[in-house]
């Protein structure tokens, strides 16, 4: 067996970041930038008001109370002609561009008008409510650095640089095989001694919320030449993940029928729990990774294996999160030799610290558990017993 971060380093090492495209802004939500965003324009363009009120000049409002005599109004998309002079105001709508001459905003609470004259209450120093030109970023900035996985509030910002279309790295295509004749897929007709598959499902949403593209392969039965079949469906995808089938049981056929088929591994069995018995290698020069059957044990491994590979793919450079730290609520014993998450739950103490409780029961397959887990708290091997208060390595599930 080989430690998680061996296993986690070899895998990165042979995973490579896709080809680009351009997409449009609606299609960017999630995508993954493949080069610096430049803006093309400064915003706001010109200095504008921040708030309703009147455009004025500070040194009128110095003293007050002092009458001003409006000579006009401008709301926002449109520009007062002219400069206001000593004296003077200009009637101001939030957004619009601050007229010639003046150089603070009075909002209206702090007025009272009659006809054409105002009378300012309360003064106000230069720049009051007043947005400076390329107060939020300037023509020629870098707004967004290549490498960033764009969140809405980015694609409302590319929108604001005017920006409509991005260049962004392909989106992973990936082949998801489920399989082992104990399994069916859910609404199908379950036999007596078979059960609902929960994996491919679970990866597939695993790979969207990554921002990849699952394709779904059938349910491999245990048999070498469907097995094989079947494998052939991931023929131009860029990653292939199978579920089951990866251990050392006479029924364990994934590593035997494709090794024949053209798969070559790197390696094979991590000192981890649950999780032990992961493949990857190449499958036709397909990246494959090959996961445990149990439920749990299949997308632990897929947090910690395939959804690195999976954002490498897609352009970003920096993979595996740096783990958190929480308090523990209930002790731990001695741990062994391989590396374990528990499933746990999260909650804040009244001195706002992260505590945390794994569950009692940690058995591979209650997937239950993981669906009310909020993270994995990780036991390094050979880890000492633990006791509440000490303080424990989290992964958050996120």
């Amino acid at each position: 067996m080989i430690s998680v971060a061996e296993a986690q380093q070899r895998l990165i090492e042979g995973i490579k970041p896709l080809g680009v495209e351009q997409v449009t802004l609606n299609e960017a939500l999630g995508r993954v930038l493949a080069e610096d965003l430049v803006a093309r324009r400064t915003q706001p363009p010109w200095a504008v008001s921040a708030m309703d009120g009147y455009a004025v000049r500070a040194a009128d409002v110095e003293k007050v109370p002092v009458r001003l005599k409006v000579i006009g109004a401008v709301p926002a998309g449109q520009a007062y002609e002219g400069a206001v002079k000593a004296g003077e105001a200009v009637r101001i709508f939030t957004g619009a561009p601050l007229p010639d001459g003046t150089d603070c905003i009075i909002i209206q609470e702090d007025t009272e008008r009659q006809d054409d004259i105002v009378e300012v209450r309360e003064g106000a120093p230069k720049g009051t409510y007043v947005r400076p030109a390329g107060l939020d970023f300037s023509e020629g900035d870098v707004g967004l650095k290549a490498g960033r996985r764009l969140s809405f509030s980015d694609v409302g910002f590319a929108a604001a640089m005017n920006r409509p279309w991005l260049t962004v790295y392909r989106r992973p295509r990936v082949a998801i095989l489920p399989t082992g004749d104990e399994v069916v897929m859910p609404g199908d007709r379950v036999g007596l001694h078979q059960i609902v598959s929960s994996n491919g499902i679970a990866l597939s949403a695993l790979v969207t919320s990554c921002g990849g593209v699952p394709i779904h392969l059938p349910i491999a039965p245990d048999d070498s030449a469907s097995l094989q079949r079947i494998a052939t469906g991931a023929a131009g995808a860029d990653l292939l993940l199978t579920t089951g089938g990866a251990s050392v049981g006479e029924h364990d056929l994934v590593r035997g029928a494709l090794s024949a088929d053209g798969l070559t591994i790197d390696f094979w069995s991590v000192a981890m729990r649950p999780g032990k018995p992961l493949m990857v290698g190449r499958y036709r020069d397909t990246p494959m990774i090959g996961l445990p059957g149990n439920p749990v044990s299949t997308l632990v491994c897929g947090l910690l294996f395939a959804k690195p590979a999976l954002e490498r793919m897609s352009g970003i450079e920096n993979v595996f999160p740096t783990p958190m730290r929480a308090r523990l609520k209930v002790p731990l014993a001695v741990n062994d030799r391989r590396q374990d998450y528990l499933r746990s739950t999260m909650s804040r103490a009244a001195d706002s610290t992260i505590e945390v409780e794994p569950f009692k029961k940690q058995d591979s397959s209650m997937i239950s558990l993981l669906a009310r887990a909020d993270c994995l708290v990780i036991r390094a091997p050979h880890a000492e017993s633990a006791n509440p208060g000490d303080w424990v390595e989290i992964l958050p599930i996120s």
